[in-house]
Order: C-alpha cells, then structure tokens, then sequence
C-alpha cells in the first residue's frame, strides 16, 4: 500500500494524530517499566531460600519470669519434641530465613582490616542446619563438639580474648558467601574474623537466605555453633512430612505446654505461611502494577477505538470517493491498519526513549537494576498487537460503506 497518501492524509489531522502517538508513548514508558518492577518482584518471591519449605514448622515460645534451669528446659523441650511421631529433625533458631527479623555482623579476611569485606547473617542454635534441611556440598556439618554455650560466649566476649576457648572455632557458610570471599578457591581451612576473632570454615551449604536485607547479598549467610540457652523465649523449628506438619504441629504445642503450662505461645506457623507472610507486600506490589498495565493498555485501546471512530465519521467522503474509484473493502481496511501501525510505531519509538529515562530515575533514586534491552521489543509488539486489534472494528465499518451513500453528499 503507498505510505504517502496516508502521510498526506495525517498533516491535515496533526493533532488528532499526536494526541494517539503522544498515548502510545506514553502508554509503552510506563508499561515496559511496570512489567519490569513485576518481574523484579516475582524473581524475589521466587528466591530459594536452601530450606526445605514444605516440611518445617516453626513454634516460638516465652517462659514467664526467669528461670535458672534455662538450658535444661530447652533440652527437655527438644527431647519432647523428637519423641513426636512423624518428626524427623528438631533444632532450635536465633533467627529464621524469610523470619524479617536480622542479627548481622561484618566479615573480614584480617584482623587488622578497617572495614569489613562484607556483612552476613548469623544463624545460631543447636541442631539448626539439620533441621532446616540445607544441602551441604562441602565440608562437613556442625557437630555436638563445636557448639559453645550462648551465654559462655558472651562472657568471653566480654573479656576480649579472641582465643579464648569459650568462642566458637568453626563456621559453616553458603557457596554464594565462599565465593565472594575467596573466588576461584575451596573455602574449607578457610579463615573469617568476626572482629578479631578467628573462625574456620568447615563446610559450606548450597544455599541459606537472609531473614531480610537481600541489598546486602540475599545468600551472605553463616551458622555458628552457638548453643540457645532459652533465656527470653526460644524458637523451635520441627521438621516432618509435608502431609504430618498440621498434625505435628498440634502434637508439639501439646508437649511443650505440658513441659510448662504458663509459657506463652508467640508464633506457630508452616513454612509456607513465613514465605507469604514475608512476601505478602511484593504480592501487594505485584498486583498493583499488573491493575495498572491492564488499566493503561484498556485505556490506550478505547482511545485507538475512538480516534478511529473520529476519523471514519469525517472520512465518510473520502472513504466513498476511493470506493467510487474501485478501491475494495480490503483496500480501505489495510488503509487504516497502515495508519495506525505508522502512528503506533512513532509512538512506540518515542516511548522507548521515555522508557529508559524513567528507568535512569528509578536507577538513582531508588537503586533500581538497568532495563533490560529485551523488554523494548516485547513492549512494541504488544502495543502493535493491541493497536491492530483497536483499531479493526472502526476499520471494518468503514470498508462497510457503500460506495452510492458515501457519494450522494458530494
């Protein structure tokens, strides 16, 4: 089909051509940027967490007033909970991954450094790693013999002797964490400084994600052998089959306030419910932009339909004239899909330069990742798309009209 009638035809009609290009631009900055932010959200509430989700529990619980025999309880709580049917691992927790709750402290290769080379998560407690079910890929698990007792650490601490036997020696890190430390390198023998404190590491765990602060690296996560005394409240994670966790979950709470009536239950949760509890804004988030692409794309293509509608009304003439001359229905309707395939183009081009300009804004004001190229094309074959299919029913009308109604005006 020739291009120029069509370009002559839209200098008569120039601002009812800008008010569509100025639409689809518009329309295609902020929908290749929404659908990126959609992404970005579905790869965080996709993140692996290196737990094995599906077959955890998680019951937190505070004693009222103090208790002297703190240790003690929290082992009779642990020997209550393993004699439950169905349980196969039993640990106790300092934190948890996707918990939103953080205990962090900086690494460093040397003592003597001034800042730290990176900051990571510190998971504490006995049996946790095991519980968690991580998949270790080398090295070997904490064991009985390296854990220290939380408040013997701390009391050595306190004395600042960074060999003091009371410390913990060994750590257990994720492969994400080994190789930003040594990359290229094994990670076992290794040593990190937690101030200056030496520590070496004995294994290394395919993946463990932080409780938050995934900016700070979602993977930089370490399990020292710190034994919970239960001072305050202590957490339980209870590990079983995925079809036993309701059960065993009833059955625990049961033991433990048994164990001591008047402890408080602070939590009792699945796995899958600290996942959605943890993500439930990103879901939020997620929807919202999705209502708005949809919104923006439904208005762009009601404002195609009405355009389209303007211009076949006052082209009834000329529409009548081409048909007179022998131009088909085809002729006519390939006509208007030409037009607005050309203005949809412009559009689209102009809204790809506003697309990244949007994007360099989120990039400094918000810490946003660079758009990738490949949502430009994808944003520009939708628009088209949409553009097609908008602008077919006004363009379907007019290759309906009859040639002898067009012309009687004339």
């Amino acid at each position: 089909m020739e291009i120029r009638p069509i370009v002559s035809s839209l200098r008569r009609h120039k601002i009812t051509a800008w008010l569509l290009i100025i639409e689809m631009a518009l329309t295609c900055a902020i929908v290749c940027n929404a659908v990126f932010l959609i992404s970005q959200r579905l790869d965080r509430m996709n993140i692996v967490s290196g737990v094995v989700e599906h077959e955890l529990v998680e019951i937190k619980v505070a004693d009222v007033g103090l208790h002297p025999d703190a240790k003690a309880r929290v082992e009779a709580d642990l020997a209550a909970l393993r004699r439950i049917a169905g349980v196969t691992q039993v640990g106790v927790a300092s934190q948890l991954p996707l918990g939103n709750s953080s205990s962090n402290n900086g690494i460093m290769l040397d003592p003597k450094q001034k800042m730290a080379t990176i900051n990571a998560t510190m998971y504490q407690g006995q049996n946790l790693l095991q519980a968690l079910g991580t998949q270790l890929v080398a090295g070997r698990n904490l064991g009985d013999g390296d854990y220290r007792d939380f408040d013997s650490v701390m009391k050595a601490a306190a004395d600042g002797d960074p060999n003091d036997a009371r410390m913990p020696k060994v750590v257990v890190l994720t492969q994400t964490m080994a190789d930003r430390l040594w990359p290229g390198q094994s990670a076992l023998g290794k040593q990190i400084y937690l101030g200056p404190v030496p520590i070496t590491v004995v294994g290394v765990v395919a993946h463990l994600v932080r409780p938050n602060n995934f900016s700070l690296g979602s993977e930089y996560s370490m399990a020292l052998p710190v034994r919970l005394t239960g001072e305050g409240d202590s957490s339980y994670v209870i590990r079983t089959a995925p079809s036993e966790r309701q059960r065993a979950l009833k059955v625990a709470l049961a033991a433990l306030k048994k164990l001591d009536p008047k402890r408080v239950v602070l939590q009792k949760r699945t796995w899958d419910e600290i996942r959605e509890s943890y993500f439930q804004n990103d879901h939020a988030m997620a929807g919202l932009l999705v209502a708005v692409c949809v919104a923006l794309l439904v208005v762009t293509a009601l404002g195609i339909v009405g355009l389209a509608s303007f211009w076949v009304a006052q082209r009834r003439r000329q529409i009548g004239v081409r048909r007179a001359l022998g131009a088909t229905r085809a002729d006519i309707l390939h006509y208007f899909q030409t037009e607005n395939f050309l203005l949809a183009t412009i559009g689209i081009a102009i809204g790809m330069v506003l697309a990244f300009g949007i994007n360099l804004f989120l990039m400094k004001h918000y810490e946003l990742p660079r758009l990738p190229v490949a949502y430009f094309p994808v944003g520009a074959v939708a628009l088209w798309v949409i553009g097609q299919l908008a602008v077919l029913g006004p363009a379907l009308r007019a290759a309906a009209v009859p040639p002898v109604v067009a012309t009687r005006s004339v």
